[in-house]
């Protein structure tokens, strides 16, 4: 069986109890960065062995894996913070599974897009999930003259290094639109601040953004 496993984005309380005891019952945990889960695992005291299983060695590693499943093995899949499958490469081994016949189940908890749209005042019963815009710029103009006559609800992923960029290229292409900048959700400095992408530019270019980013976006 595959476990589809959801942790915590942040503070190591949010995790479930059916998640903590999956993760205590299955034969191998595949993590996104194994030395990023196994701060939660010693946290809980969770013995169950770790495996990375990232962008980079999906193929390889995912076959590894769909030969234990094949075996009876139990595996939980985990990536570093929320759920498996949403702007990761957990997609792969879950469809890989699917296509072999391979059991799977979900142990639903923490999405950083669903805490961000609930934190972000924007209408929550429409919406759509862009994931990380492109890192070149060209590209990233693009995909956002793309969306320009999305009416509802836009989240993206950002990191810090390319927030600044992002924001002008919305501003550019999307003229005036109205976004939350959501960071460190759940966490020590967690963060929403709101309003037009000059607003946010002013802010975020005298206080350097830190940690990962939820953009929400409504024209």
């Amino acid at each position: 069986m595959l476990y589809i496993v959801s942790t915590p984005i942040g503070n190591l309380k949010d995790i479930t109890l059916r998640a903590l005891e999956t993760l205590k019952s299955v034969d191998l945990i595949a993590a996104e960065d194994t030395r990023h889960t196994r701060i939660l695992t010693q946290h809980y005291q969770i013995e169950t062995p770790l495996t990375s299983y990232f962008e980079h060695n999906k193929f390889e590693k995912g076959e590894y894996l769909l030969g234990l499943l094949k075996e009876g093995k139990d595996i939980a899949l985990v990536t570093d913070a929320g759920t498996p499958g949403i702007s990761d490469p957990g997609y792969h081994l879950i469809r890989l599974a699917k296509e072999h016949g391979i059991p799977t189940t979900v142990v639903p908890g923490p999405a950083a897009l669903i805490a961000a749209l609930t934190a972000s005042g924007l209408p929550c019963h429409n919406f759509v999930f862009e994931g990380f815009l492109p890192v070149k710029p060209t590209a990233r103009r693009k995909k956002l003259e793309q969306l320009k006559s999305e009416e509802r609800t836009m989240i993206f992923y950002e990191s810090p290094y390319r927030l600044l960029k992002t924001l002008r290229d919305m501003e550019e292409v999307l003229g005036d639109p109205w976004v939350v900048c959501v960071r460190e959700l759940t966490k020590r400095f967690e963060e929403v601040r709101e309003g037009r992408p000059r607003d946010l530019l002013r802010y975020f270019s005298k206080t350097p953004p830190r940690g990962e980013f939820v953009l929400l976006l409504k024209q």
